[in-house]
């Protein structure tokens, strides 16, 4: 799903205000006390609540893994100049259902209406269609998540429609919005920023470690 460029923890995305960044075991505390608190954990589909440090340790490994095979890449949002500092997570991965990209994201509660969730998802998002080679995002948002709802509009995702899906840790079936972006809408929306009909999103850079080659 990912190529070569994003298989090693020193990749990084920046954005204007944030930097995003491999997962590592030290983040597992900020996990455990951000997405653990229950209204993030309750829009969720695998976050439990409480969440305890073994599951936080456990879902770091696992993330870093998938980063690693290039099945997926999560990476935690930290504020730009204080990567150490976790305020959320963001990633795209199989869906379990579909197996099609899927983009996932969580922000700790200090950190809600300041657009960061916006911005982290359009970097990953720009990163997912620059660098690989995937047609489309899906992404869904339970119906009583307006706020996710407005993210997912914000990055051009389209509606597609509403059904019952599997919210493991929260044991059921609930109702969720699902959403689609493909990679013509993804083009035609960052040409338009660029010729004013739309705000231009956050510019992306990569930083990397020298002695990687960005065509390995």
């Amino acid at each position: 799903m990912f190529p070569d460029l994003t298989r090693d923890d020193v990749f990084r995305l920046e954005t204007r205000r944030l930097w995003l960044r491999w997962p590592r075991l030290a983040d597992a505390q900020a996990v455990v006390r951000l997405a653990g608190e229950k209204p993030v954990a309750d829009m969720t589909a695998r976050i439990p609540h409480p969440y305890s440090p073994e599951q936080a340790e456990r879902f770091i490994f696992q993330a870093r893994r998938s980063n690693a095979d290039g099945e997926g890449l999560q990476l935690a949002i930290t504020p730009k100049g204080k990567p150490n500092s976790l305020i959320g997570m963001v990633g795209i991965g199989p869906d379990p259902e579909s197996g099609k990209p899927n983009l996932g994201y969580w922000l700790g509660m200090p950190s809600w209406g300041q657009g960061y969730a916006t911005e982290a998802a359009r970097a990953l998002i720009d990163a997912f269609f620059a660098y690989g080679d995937g047609d489309e995002i899906t992404a869904c948002a339970r119906v009583i998540n307006p706020a996710s709802r407005r993210v997912l509009e914000k990055c051009g995702f389209a509606y597609q429609g509403a059904g019952l899906s599997e919210l493991p840790a929260r044991c059921g079936l609930y109702p969720v919005d699902h959403f689609r972006l493909d990679r013509r809408t993804w083009e035609s929306l960052k040409t338009w920023g660029h010729t004013g009909f739309i705000p231009e999103p956050a510019s992306v850079e990569v930083e990397l470690d020298r002695s990687i080659s960005l065509a390995s």
